[in-house]
């Protein structure tokens, strides 16, 4: 409610399937080239989200597209089914490295990059490839794609003017939520944090249209409409020096969204721990990244560029996590 209703639906929600469709052992690593790690760990996640892996292996969207050029959509594709079907225990992510630069005008061959930077990349050169088919489509509509409807979802902000009382409502489009971690421990309390009201006044004070002036108003995040796969990047990065804040955070396999939505009461809000990306290394600058995936027969693998190792859920709930993956 209190959201503009899309005028198009680009993708049946009803023909997303959030679990596995078919089930196998963890498939190919994927050679490092030099410095990418960053892009075979996001790739390896990607790869293990169920819904989108279900998609590209029904190779629905190739059969249908008409792209002239660069389509991210079939890139991934091509990469998913190359390493879930492959007969050898690694490959070159070549479909993705020949369009390294398309995916992001600032990235560099051969210089390390940040993953949580390539995965919203990646992410949102598929929403482009989804969008390409369709001219002149509203805001409303294109959350409605398949990538959207995926990994997208709504916060509300809502500011309530301390004077007069009055609500201030505005949404915003999310494909992942980046979370403090300066003062949480663990994950939940870093979400907790991320909802609690903060309070505007001096220079930060509010125009309320009723009152006519500025005015000390508190301003509220909650998520207003929740994704099907819930990506959380914990902020471990200072923006200005690179410095790195190594502290574990505990995260948990099962995670209740539900107190953290506009709506609090009601049913549970459901999900379960599929992926999680981990950075080693004091800064930004340079460090290496793996992941842990959970494969599709659910068994837990480290995956560390041509590396794939079956391990234990409690290694993978252990990590000092920079991303995490949950599917609802």
């Amino acid at each position: 409610e209190g959201m503009t209703p899309p005028k198009r639906i680009l993708f049946p929600p009803e023909k997303i399937c959030l679990v596995w469709q078919q089930r196998q052992s963890a498939g190919a690593g994927l050679f490092n080239v030099g410095n990418t790690c960053f892009l075979n760990a996001v790739l390896q996640c990607l790869t293990y989200t169920p819904p989108l892996a279900n998609y590209l292996l029904s190779q629905e969207h190739s059969r249908a597209c008409h792209q002239q050029g660069f389509c991210m959509m079939c890139i991934m594709e091509q990469h998913v089914n190359k390493v879930l079907h492959s007969p050898v225990s690694a490959v070159l992510p070549l479909a993705v490295l020949k369009v390294f630069r398309r995916i992001g005008g600032h990235f560099q061959p051969g210089r390390e990059e940040d993953a949580h930077d390539f995965l919203c990349c990646t992410v949102n050169a598929m929403q482009r490839a989804c969008l390409s088919a369709s001219s002149d489509v509203d805001l409303p509509s294109q959350s409605t794609t398949i990538v959207s409807q995926i990994f997208g979802g709504f916060l509300r902000s809502r500011v309530t003017c301390l004077s007069c009382k009055t609500i201030s409502d505005s949404y915003e489009a999310f494909l992942d939520i980046p979370l403090d971690i300066k003062a949480a421990s663990t994950l939940t309390a870093a979400l907790e944090d991320f909802v609690t009201p903060e309070r505007l006044d001096g220079e930060n004070s509010f125009k309320c249209n009723k009152c006519k002036k500025n005015v000390a108003a508190s301003k509220r995040f909650t998520v207003h409409c929740a994704p099907k796969v819930l990506t959380v990047c914990l902020k471990r990065f200072d923006c200005f020096t690179g410095g790195k804040i190594t502290k574990i955070v505990e995260y948990p396999e099962y995670l209740d969204l539900r107190p953290y939505m506009s709506q609090a009461d009601g049913e549970p809000l459901h999900y379960s721990l599929y992926a999680v990306l981990v950075h080693s290394g004091a800064s930004c600058h340079g460090g290496h990244y793996f992941c842990y995936t959970k494969a599709s027969n659910g068994l837990w693998y480290q995956m560390d560029d041509e590396s794939v190792e079956l391990r234990c859920i409690d290694a993978a709930l252990r990590q000092q996590a920079y991303l995490l993956f949950y599917v609802r």
